[in-house]
């Protein structure tokens, strides 16, 4: 497998050179091999990932903004960038020096195999014995709060080989339904107002919108679904069908561990064929977008902005970026957050892998402790800060300015597992008039708490963005940890979250396969029963070598 990755990056340095892909993408500046300036500051060379609009202010860059100035002021470090790229272009760019053995003082490497890769060629360095002496508690109890599984997935052979990123408990998927067209039409949805509905609940408000047309359309579609059905992960479920499997127990491109220890492919369970069948009910009946397996990502958030449809699915944070563009053609909109039930009315939900990216620093780097104290100024002092207008105001105002994270030299996400539960939480004390905005410690949940304050003292003249925060934080926020008190929520342990040879070599075939099989059976091109022999072709294409590496590697690590 090893061999394999470095002939392919091998390949990807060849066609680059050859077609010049990251001409004028990558701004690079050169290492010189200069260690220190000429002031005595240390050095530190990194490959940036960058966004198309970071919302600098006037005069910054990636080299010299806040966050730099301030880690040359706390730590006397100067911050050179071996290279800035955004997207797809960072990924070749760290392919280029990963397959050229040349890597910038540290980079962020995007999964755990990447990570491999390093480690089997010692092109990085082992952080233990920095991690233990300069690791701050604050860092520790973050870390604590998955049971140090981020940490573990960055060890190997007993040594800490990275910096891991943080993925929270964002569960669960969201169905979000326009709550001023319920209102409109006098439905009563969730009754008791425990955020919790059944399918049957839901089909009704969409037979009803269908009928009623409450957005004044003239042509609408009931509930729109992106073609690829699923997402592997939480940020990425917008338009799916998660949340309606899961009902059934069913947890599609996930691996499950059965009783008997063996593991299934959830998209080929019996709960996923259930959630089928589901859906394709309802495309029968017309409450499912009769051109569902035809729509882009776009065309959907083009269905919710003209008032064609009023239900979807998605994550808390959905209104930030997808619902918002509702509000701003629609001032009246407003919507409502509901999470589906069981036969037994619990939320049946899988826990998101608990690790994300990677940090890693150069071999031989002289101050590797160096990416550990940036973490600890980051994600510890800056976050702990009650007053950042007067300590950080450069920080401060970033803040308000909504510039991107990418202005960060460490550019991932360290927070506790339950932190949008105890974000949402310190809000509502806010609210309730138990405690003051200043009290909040975390500058960008102050902001988020004024926004929502604001969107309270006129909720029908409130700014988009102010409207934005109260969904997302107040309704989406508060779901989670409504179903969270009241122990609704059955979670479902990740069994395994890498990538095998037979995933590197056919997933991408089975995962098309799996999509439009997927579709026919919705659209009624094959009957529900053709799932069986779609489960049939998975197995015999691939299918039970993956799962029979996947269950290799949960033995190992046994």
């Amino acid at each position: 497998m090893i061999a394999n990755s470095f002939k392919k990056y091998s390949l990807l340095f060849l066609l680059f050179i050859l077609f010049g892909l990251l001409a004028g993408c990558v701004q690079s500046s050169s290492d010189d091999g200069e260690t220190t300036t000429e002031d005595g500051k240390t050095i530190i060379n990194i490959g940036r990932m960058t966004s198309a609009n970071p919302k600098f202010p006037e005069g910054d860059t990636y080299e010299d903004n806040a966050y730099t100035r301030l880690v040359e002021e706390k730590l006397d470090v100067e911050i050179r960038n071996a290279f800035e790229a955004e997207g797809e272009d960072y990924e070749r760019q760290v392919a280029l020096a990963i397959s050229a053995g040349d890597l910038p003082d540290m980079m962020v490497v995007g999964s755990r195999d990447e990570l491999q890769d390093l480690v089997d060629n010692d092109l990085v360095e082992d952080l233990t014995d920095v991690y233990e002496e300069n690791a701050s508690d604050h860092i520790r109890e973050i870390y604590n709060t998955y049971d140090n599984k981020p940490l573990t997935d960055a060890t190997f052979d007993d040594r800490l080989m990275a910096i891991p990123s943080t993925n929270g408990a964002n569960a669960p998927q969201i169905v979000w339904v326009r709550s001023d067209w319920l209102k409109e039409l006098n439905i009563e949805l969730d009754a008791d107002e425990d955020g919790v509905i059944t399918l049957d609940e839901l089909a009704e408000v969409a037979s009803a919108f269908v009928e009623n047309d409450p957005g004044d359309s003239g042509n609408p579609v009931g509930i729109p679904m992106a073609p690829y059905l699923n997402a592997g992960d939480y940020g990425g479920s917008a338009f799916t069908m998660n949340s309606i499997a899961a009902v059934f127990d069913g947890h599609p491109r996930k691996h499950l561990v059965e009783e008997d220890g063996s593991v299934t492919y959830g998209s080929t369970s019996e709960g996923t064929k259930e959630g089928l069948a589901v859906l394709h009910d309802w495309f029968e009946q017309g409450i499912l977008d009769p051109q569902f397996g035809t729509r882009s990502f776009d065309d959907i958030l083009t269905l919710l902005t003209n008032g064609q449809a009023g239900i979807t699915t998605g994550p808390w944070h959905l209104p930030d970026w997808g619902l918002s563009t509702v509000r701003e053609m629609d001032g009246e909109a407003e919507f409502a957050a509901y999470a589906l039930g069981d036969e037994n009315g619990m939320v049946n939900v899988f826990r998101e892998d608990p690790t994300g990216s990677f940090v890693v620093i150069r071999k031989g780097y002289e101050h590797p402790e160096l990416a550990i104290q940036m973490l600890n100024l980051f994600y510890g002092e800056l976050g702990n800060e009650p007053d950042m207008e007067t300590k950080y105001p450069e920080i401060a105002e970033y803040n308000q300015l909504g510039v991107d994270g990418t202005a960060r030299p460490m550019n991932i996400e360290v927070y506790r597992s339950d932190s949008s539960i105890v974000n949402y939480q310190d809000v509502k004390s806010v609210i309730d008039g138990e405690m003051s905005v200043d009290d909040i410690i975390s500058a960008g949940l102050r902001s988020n708490t004024t926004s929502v304050l604001e969107y309270l003292e006129d909720p029908e003249n409130a700014t988009t963005a102010n409207w934005s925060t109260y969904h997302s934080r107040m309704l989406g926020w508060g779901l989670m940890n409504k179903l969270a008190e009241e122990d609704r929520f059955n979670w479902i342990e990740p069994a395994y979250v890498g990538t095998t040879p037979t995933m590197e070599q056919k997933g991408a075939n089975l995962l098309k396969m799996e999509e439009e099989d997927f579709i026919k059976i919705i659209t009624g091109a094959e009957p529900v029963d053709y799932f069986d022999t779609f489960v049939e072709k998975w197995h015999s294409q691939g299918g039970d070598d993956e799962v029979a590496e996947v269950e290799e590697e949960l033995a190992k690590q046994e």
